[in-house]
């Protein structure tokens, strides 16, 4: 199949899920890439257009082995005619779970063809320098891999003719998919002697939930528990300080230290 351009749509609060399309996009080796950021709350109303000999990829981050509903909800403004695509799950070195075959699931039914798959791993939103959870990653290794995945891809879709002779994308995962973990009220909290009131992390709230005048205010109803707002303050005003938070980030750094490597399917 003849493929021109290359479509990068991606949810990516603290910038893992982008940076792992970015080095795909590196290996497919087209020159004619364009970024669909849908991670801004106002980022819905963006068409996704001029389909015609392109390839997507689709990137998501893992929330427990699913994956985020507003995902779900800002992926399904998207609508495509069979066009080919590449579904990849970003996780924190845990287990990604039914989220790849959920993200693939999916753009079947926005009316992409999933040709391949990848689950890459991310450093982890509760991840912090006392309690590392696969901190830096997607690493060197991790983009040599996700480049050498977008070259098997290209080489891929070069080999086929027509769409009808795409095969039926396989990926792990079960379905009825595993039951998303219940939403908690809360937030990550500004330590008011070190917050300058920038608006950094309002700015990079994916969900609209922070206010910055005087003080810094944030609806712990909207809040995702991201924490692009603690990974991007410029003076680590940010802090996740929720007991349950904090004691998940425990755990996973204690019995997920092991390194995981990407899992690719083409």
């Amino acid at each position: 199949m003849k493929i021109s351009s290359v479509k990068l749509v991606y949810f990516s609060p603290t910038g893992t899920t982008k940076k792992v399309l970015e080095g795909i996009a590196g290996g497919i080796g087209i020159e004619d890439i364009d970024h669909m950021d849908m991670t801004r709350q106002d980022a819905r109303s963006k068409p996704l257009d001029h389909l015609t000999d392109a390839l997507v990829v689709i990137g998501a981050p893992v929330y427990a082995g699913r994956l985020p509903g507003d995902v779900v909800k800002r992926f399904k403004h998207f609508k495509a005619q069979n066009t080919p695509a590449v579904v990849v799950v970003v996780y924190g070195n845990r287990e990604y779970e039914d989220a790849l075959l959920e993200l693939s699931d999916l753009s079947r039914d926005l009316g992409f063809v999933p040709v391949s798959g990848g689950a890459f791993i991310g450093e982890h939103s509760y991840a912090t320098a006392d309690l590392p959870i696969a901190n830096g990653r997607p690493d060197e290794k991790d983009l040599e891999k996700a480049a050498a995945f977008g070259a098997g891809v290209i080489k891929k879709m070069t080999g086929i003719k027509k769409g009808e002779d795409i095969t039926p994308l396989k990926v792990p995962g079960n379905f009825p998919y595993k039951q998303a973990m219940p939403s908690v009220s809360g937030s990550p909290i500004t330590l008011a002697d070190l917050c300058t009131t920038c608006g950094t992390c309002a700015e990079v709230c994916p969900k609209a939930a922070i206010t910055v005048n005087d003080t810094v205010e944030t609806d712990p109803d909207l809040c995702i528990k991201c924490c692009a707002c603690v990974k991007e303050c410029p003076t680590a005003a940010r802090i996740m300080d929720i007991p349950r938070f904090k004691d998940v980030a425990k755990w996973l750094n204690e019995n997920c230290s092991h390194r995981k490597e990407p899992e690719v399917f083409i």
